[in-house]
This record gives structure tokens, C-alpha cells and sequence, in this order.
């Protein structure tokens, strides 16, 4: 069970995951080595899942942001479709849902033609995939890693 300095540690990493053990130790007014017996601890038990670089997708040319909904066909196997799915570069994300589509992607290409590659030539191929349905991201106005937000904290 978390509590609340384990709560206050996981939004500071989440926001800078190279803070320093002191300088989060200054946050919830513990020692530097009570901070790291913690982290560890997060770690361990599996909360703590990684560290991660954040990219400028503009800079690495990956600047068109999309979300694809995925129908399967009958008879369609649901993890074997979230494998072939997430299988493909530039799938960044899959998301197995309940509704009239079967999955929604997040996937991040160079532009509007390589979206149309991504789809004709890799995902609309697989055959589980019945029909797709695209909506390009104009602008985003929130981004945050899955985990703790703000309002599990305060």
C-alpha cells in the first residue's frame, strides 16, 4: 500500500526521473538513504517500472500523431491481434476496448503518406483486421506517463 511520501516520490520521478535522491529527500523531509529504500522498494514490488527518455518526436521526423480504431473480423483471436498489432514500429501504443471497435492504436509516423503506408501495407494486411477508422491529432494540450497524477497525491 502506498502512502502519501510514496505518492508525493512517484510525481516528483514521473516529472523529472533524474532527480536526485536529495533533492526528493528534501521534498518529504526524509534522509537520502530513507529516499533510496523506498525507490528500491517501488521498484521491487513493481510500481516503479522504468525510467524513460522523453523524445521530441519532431526531431527524430516522427511529427504526425494519429489514433487508429481497429475492427476485427470473426473468429478473430484478441491477444494474438494485440501481438501482430503491437509487433509494428510504429504502434505505440494498443489498447484492447469494449465497444464497436476491437482496439484502439496510438501510432506516430513522419507525415500523412506514411500514415497511408503504415495503413495499407502493415495493419489493414493483417488478417484478423476487418476495418480501421483514423483520426489525426492536430494539437495536444495534456501528455503524462500512465502512474500517479496529481490529484492521487494532493
Amino acid at each position: 500500500m502506498l502512502d502519501d511520501t510514496d505518492r508525493t516520490i512517484l510525481r516528483l520521478l514521473q516529472r523529472d526521473a533524474r532527480i536526485s535522491n536529495a533533492a526528493i529527500a528534501r521534498e518529504v523531509d526524509l534522509t537520502p538513504s530513507a529516499v533510496f529504500q523506498r525507490i528500491r522498494k517501488l521498484e521491487d514490488g513493481g510500481v516503479l517500472r522504468g525510467y524513460h527518455a522523453d523524445v521530441d518526436p519532431a526531431a527524430v521526423g516522427q511529427e504526425l500523431l494519429a489514433f487508429i480504431t481497429v475492427r476485427t473480423g470473426e473468429g478473430a483471436r484478441a491477444k494474438a491481434t494485440a501481438e501482430l498489432l503491437a509487433g509494428i514500429p510504429e504502434v505505440l501504443e494498443v489498447h484492447r476496448t469494449v465497444g464497436e471497435d476491437c482496439f484502439v492504436l496510438k501510432v506516430r509516423v513522419a507525415d500523412t503518406e506514411a500514415l497511408g503506408a503504415l495503413l495499407d501495407e502493415k495493419i489493414q494486411q493483417l488478417p484478423p483486421v476487418a476495418s480501421t477508422r483514423t483520426t489525426i491529432v492536430l494539437s495536444t494540450a495534456k501528455n503524462e506517463r500512465a502512474g500517479v497524477g496529481a490529484a492521487d497525491v494532493e
